[in-house]
């Protein structure tokens, strides 16, 4: 057996063991980078490890444990109030709220678990308190995320653009993430249309919006100060490095204490120093790292040891919150895939795709398999996975190389709403009480099939075959 396909069968079995089994895919991807390189190759180790991506390493923990200050020291709770506070009695624009608010964190680097950890509970228990269909808010929060996913400076986006600029393509980081961002936003008008928006234009909110946003954002903060975690499905969740509550509607107010040192403020006081501090340290990475070209890994990590100083109380358990399990699944893939690419697996398997002589073709047949594995698996590691496969014959300019990246990179992403996976999971575990947990995990069940079944054509149509990207 020729040392390709025998690489191909170690990565179809390691999606298996990772998709049936509690595996974390980037420790099985170092084991078969070492036995496909030093047993079938007789590669060194040093060969081996010359693959690790040690900048993406630090990029992946500054971000991380950047964002894990943030959300101690209570700026993110801030910002959804603030934002909450800004809709008044307009209860349509709820649902956008955590639209934006979701694709705001994971923009500024939170993994997109984190973050609709955080603001499902919040989003499915305003949708009780307003009659909103909880399916439409939940699948806001996940869209949301996902807009802000590939942003130059978030975890999905370092991740694509680090891979690119290893190859010899003509990279454009802006170019997918507002390919990813218009299309989450067109799916969440869609949503919003088609589940009872226009139905809430008219519902009264008042007062009542803000006060439901203070009681609900006092139980979460106390909650996290006195240490509830969340308590919901699939071993993502926690590896992510969020905390939660899995329970639905009023929460756990009895959890609620006196918080610690370097907790946010109670609800309707100004913002801290310190969250003052942080929401300037997000816009200087924002502005330092795409204005300025500096490595986001460094300036994030730098700004998150500033914030430390300034609060050292609201860094505890930070570092804790770093996403370990994404820092071992990215780098374990990209080594893994560096080996792939010794062995020549890259292309073999890209002049199959090239011989089928319809490169628009390969292009759709790429984003269905991106979106299908990932609706079951990480779609970190597809996107890891199937990239640099697709390098070779992306580099023959029969297809716009930047269009099929991105297509993939949404294809891939957005059958996150999947029950099956980590966000879709945190929705249905925090669906309102007064809602039929059996009948709600058949309607996001039945949503993800229409979006694996249709979201990677659509991508494929509107980013590939125009030709445009």
């Amino acid at each position: 057996m020729s040392a390709p396909v025998l690489s191909i069968i170690i990565l179809a079995v390691m999606f298996l063991l990772a998709t049936v089994l509690p595996l974390n895919m980037g420790a099985l991807a170092f084991v078969g980078a070492f036995l496909l390189g030093s047993v079938v190759l007789g590669m060194s180790t040093n060969d081996i490890l010359a693959n690790f991506p040690g900048g993406l390493f630090l990029t992946i923990v500054g971000v991380t444990y950047l964002f894990a200050i943030a959300q101690n020291n209570g700026t993110i709770d801030l910002l959804v109030r603030g934002a909450v506070r800004l809709v008044g009695s307009k209860v349509a624009l709820i649902p956008w709220v955590m639209f934006s608010i979701t694709a705001v964190i994971t923009a500024v680097g939170a993994l997109s678990p984190a973050a609709v950890a955080i603001i499902a509970p919040i989003a499915l228990s305003f949708a009780a308190k307003h009659k909103i269909n909880p399916l439409m808010m939940g699948m806001m929060v996940i869209h949301g995320a996902q807009a802000g996913g590939f942003s130059p400076i978030a975890v999905y986006g370092v991740t694509v653009n680090s891979i690119i600029a290893r190859t010899e393509l003509d990279a454009n980081p802006m170019a997918i993430f507002l390919a990813s961002f218009l299309f989450n936003l067109a799916i969440a008008l869609v949503l919003f249309v088609v589940l009872g928006g226009g139905k809430l234009m008219t519902t009264p909110g008042g007062r009542l919006v803000e006060q439901a946003a203070e009681k609900r954002l006092s139980v979460s903060v106390g909650a996290r100060a006195a240490g509830v975690t969340l308590q919901g499905s699939g071993s993502d969740i926690s590896a992510a490095g969020v905390s939660a509550k899995g329970t639905s509607g009023s929460g756990t107010s009895s959890a609620a204490g006196p918080a610690p040192a370097g907790a946010p403020p109670a609800s309707g006081a100004r913002a801290s120093m310190p969250q003052l501090i942080t929401i300037l340290g997000l816009i200087a990475l924002a502005v330092i790292s795409l204005g300025f070209k500096v490595d986001v890994g460094f300036v994030s990590i730098t700004i998150a040891i500033v914030l430390a100083l300034v609060s050292p109380a609201a860094q505890k358990g930070a570092v804790n919150k770093i996403s370990w399990s994404t820092v071992l699944l990215i780098c374990g893939m990209l080594t893994f895939v560096g080996v792939l690419e010794e062995a020549g697996t890259i292309a073999f398997v890209s002049g199959g795709v090239a011989d089928l002589g319809m490169p628009l073709l390969a292009a759709l047949l790429i984003c269905y398999i991106g979106a299908i594995v990932s609706a079951f698996a990480s779609s970190t590691a597809i996107l890891a996975a199937l990239i640099p496969l697709a390098v070779p014959f992306l580099a023959t300019g029969e297809v716009g190389a930047v269009g099929v990246i991105a297509a993939l990179a949404v294809a891939s992403t957005i059958v996150d709403v999947s029950p099956f996976s980590t966000n879709g999971a945190l929705v249905l575990a925090n669906a309102p009480e007064d809602v039929d947990k059996d009948r709600f995990y058949k309607q996001i069940l039945a949503y993800s099939g229409i979006v694996v079944a249709v979201g990677p054509a659509v991508a494929w149509l509107v980013m590939v075959v125009p030709g445009w990207m």
